[in-house]
């Protein structure tokens, strides 16, 4: 009977007014006392379960008791407003907000944002550092300049690629005198031959319109086109020389000037960098000092090292630079006292000859240059 007493109070439907008071029980006496000796005698409230739907309901509508512990059951402040009791897990995050909003939440990640403010820190760094190293560079190699111009620092000389440096230079000024002056020439003769051009023009036209000097006039006017094309060819000849002595001024001659130029800033840094080991060398000597002693030295080591490099690439620059300037040369003074001479002598055959023996190709007179569609 016990058992059939349980079973009926498990699954009695308990009904519930809206204001939370219990309904009226029916008024059975028998069903009052097995119940008040369930309550008493039977299983713990909290190993029970409550069934909303009446016999039948799903297991839907079961909620277990356990889940209730601790639950307090607030007096209704209005009618028509119901109360929900929340469970443990609820309570225990309605008790500790924190712990409940980081629960929810996935483990975090570093975003890209952050890596990529850590990439522009790290090329802010680098290129304060470039900066820096240029900085105590310039300071130092200026130092040695100041004091190298005002007699107090010693400076290293090598005196016979010294003496091979300041002849280079001289050299280049007397081709770039020489460039000049036969550019100028290349200009005026090329006003000459135009002239001579438009002259044999005029006699040939009159030549024609005067019967009476027409003889004359044509003798006039072949002179000046034989002459003006002649100095066509010489014009061929003067421009190979002027474009051969450009070539070496402006470009054989400044890539040499150029190394130089690498093997004085790296001969003033290696000085600086010296000035400043001895200087360091003769000072106390700590533990602060012997670190700066010991970065000094391994600075020094590098320019040495840079310095003597350029000076042995100067030093070949300038033997292939001699060799290379009296071939050159040679060929180029040829070519032009062979063709001076000819043109002035009136021997059209030796002009002509002298540009073929140099390869020189002259322009046919009158030929412009080809259509786009010709060069296809």
């Amino acid at each position: 009977m016990s058992d059939g007493i349980m079973s009926k109070a498990a699954t009695m439907e308990i009904p519930i007014s809206s204001n939370g008071d219990t309904g009226s029980l029916p008024e059975d006496d028998g069903l009052e006392q097995d119940l008040q000796q369930v309550m008493v005698s039977g299983p713990n409230l909290n190993e029970t379960s409550i069934v909303s739907g009446g016999y039948g309901g799903t297991a839907e509508g079961i909620i277990p008791t356990s889940s209730m512990k601790g639950c307090v059951v607030q007096p209704r402040a209005a009618r028509g407003a119901s109360s929900v009791c929340p469970s443990s897990a609820a309570a225990r995050r309605m008790a500790d907000p924190d712990q409940a909003a980081g629960s929810g939440l996935h483990q975090t990640h570093p975003s890209p944002a952050g890596g990529g403010e850590e990439i522009v820190r790290g090329i802010a760094v680098e290129k304060f550092d470039i900066v820096k190293k240029w900085g105590i560079n310039t300071y130092k190699c200026t130092k040695q300049l100041i004091s190298e111009r005002f007699g107090r620092g010693s400076r290293t000389v090598d005196l016979e690629l010294e003496t091979q440096i300041e002849l280079l230079r001289e050299t280049k000024r007397k081709y770039e005198s020489v460039l000049q002056l036969a550019r100028a020439l290349t200009s005026h003769f090329y006003s000459l031959v135009q002239t001579q051009h438009a002259l044999g023009d005029a006699f040939a036209d009159l030549s024609q319109k005067s019967p009476e000097l027409q003889e004359e006039f044509g003798y006039n006017a072949e002179t000046q086109k034989l002459l003006c094309k002649n100095g066509e060819t010489l014009l061929g000849a003067v421009n190979f020389f002027v474009s051969s002595i450009n070539t070496l001024v402006n470009k054989t001659m400044e890539d040499t000037l150029m190394t130089v130029k690498q093997y004085e800033t790296a001969r003033l840094e290696y000085d600086a960098y010296r000035t400043d080991l001895e200087e360091l060398s003769m000072g106390p000597r700590d533990a602060g000092t012997l670190s700066r002693l010991d970065a000094a030295q391994s600075h020094f080591q590098s320019h040495k090292d840079k310095y003597e490099k350029l000076r042995a690439d100067v030093a070949i620059k300038l033997k292939f630079l001699e060799e290379n300037k009296v071939k050159v040369m040679h060929k180029q003074l040829l070519l032009f006292h062979n063709a001076i001479s000819a043109y002035f002598a009136g021997n059209q055959q030796q002009l002509e000859q002298t540009l073929r023996q140099f390869n020189i190709k002259l322009k046919p007179p009158g030929a412009e240059k080809p259509s786009w569609l010709e060069e296809q």
